[in-house]
């Protein structure tokens, strides 16, 4: 699938703000069949367009050590080296860029031991990897799955959630 189209778009959306929103709601709301919504969300979905997920606050889970972490690669190795990191479950988000480094590794670690284990017996073992320099994460400000064109729900729909909700203050 290469283009989407306003309709593909506004289901994208709603499903942004609130995943388990039901199609025939979707459907009412773009004044069009439940069946049609059913049929895009599918493809969306096949075409990897989509993916629906539970999202679970990692603290919640005991993966307390957060971390990103810039990595300097050799000339001519990031994709070899980019396929080995993305391999490590403890990897959540995973980038080429361009500046300093040229991967961002995004990491959720129980504590700072298995973080240290984490680098140390894993990370810069892969070979291709010439120095990495590691940013803890303190306080997380803001975390959305939400781009692109979604907009807040109208009034009378369920509120989002904003992370916000659940920083000590």
């Amino acid at each position: 699938m290469g283009h989407l189209d306003e309709t593909d778009r506004a289901i994208i959306a709603h499903l942004q703000y609130n995943g388990r929103m039901p199609l025939t709601d979707i459907a009412a709301e773009l004044g069009i069949s439940e069946g049609t919504v059913r049929r895009r969300v599918k493809q969306l979905m096949d075409d990897g367009v989509l993916q629906i997920v539970a999202i679970v606050e990692p603290q919640f889970l005991g993966w307390n050590a957060a971390a990103m972490i810039g990595v300097t690669v050799q000339a001519g190795q990031v994709d070899a080296v980019a396929n080995q990191i993305a391999q490590f479950p403890e990897v959540s988000y995973l980038f080429m860029a361009s500046g300093e480094f040229d991967l961002f590794v995004e990491v959720f670690c129980r504590d700072r031991e298995h973080l240290v284990s984490f680098l140390n017996q894993k990370l810069q073992q892969i070979p291709g990897i010439q120095r990495t320099q590691t940013f803890m994460i303190l306080k997380m400000y803001k975390l959305s799955y939400r781009w692109g064109e979604a907009e807040p729900p109208r009034v009378g729909h369920s509120a989002p959630i904003y992370l916000e909700e659940f920083v000590d203050s």
